[in-house]
């Protein structure tokens, strides 16, 4: 597995993962994250998608010349969760193929994502998930290295959601 420099014409390839991952979701009855309709088929997913490729860090995991995952990062959390006191890298996204899940496709991303953070001065690495249904990623963080700090509401006010941190 590689991991090399995406940007914004891979955008593309990231809302294939997001679909398949929204279906895999769906198909398991865990339609609170996602809901059940494909982000690429609405264009403001696709605009904010492409402008989070196009503001942050794209990292891509590629396997014999396969995207099987994506990492994008940014040194400023988005809005809806308290800003960090220090330089931080923020995970923005990521995601795995789902051809690729459970071969380490994430963990490998959060490392290289530790790695780039740990390069630019930064010690804090940030992430936020889904805090619903059976809270299996933020356990998957929490696996990672993550510890959970504190709990938000999207603005919506649907989706539960949680802030995690990691000291590098």
């Amino acid at each position: 597995m590689d991991v090399v420099r995406g940007g914004p014409a891979d955008v593309p390839a990231i809302m294939r993962m997001l679909d398949d991952a929204q279906d895999w979701l769906a198909s398991r009855g865990r339609t609170g994250q996602w809901g059940t309709g494909h982000w690429s088929a609405i264009p403001a997913a696709v605009d904010r998608f492409t402008q989070l490729a196009s503001s942050g860090t794209v990292w891509l995991a590629v396997v014999d010349g396969v995207v099987a995952g994506v990492v994008i990062t940014s040194t400023t959390s988005p809005d809806y969760v308290p800003p960090a006191t220090e330089p931080e890298h923020y995970v923005s996204l990521l995601v795995t193929a789902r051809a690729f899940a459970g071969a380490g496709v994430g963990a490998t991303l959060l490392a290289h994502a530790r790695t780039e953070a740990r390069a630019a001065g930064a010690e804090l690495l940030r992430v936020d998930c889904y805090d619903g249904d059976d809270h299996r990623l933020v356990a998957y963080y929490e696996k990672q290295g993550f510890t959970p700090i504190a709990t938000f509401t999207a603005k919506d006010g649907t989706w539960p959601g949680r802030l995690l941190a990691q000291r590098l």
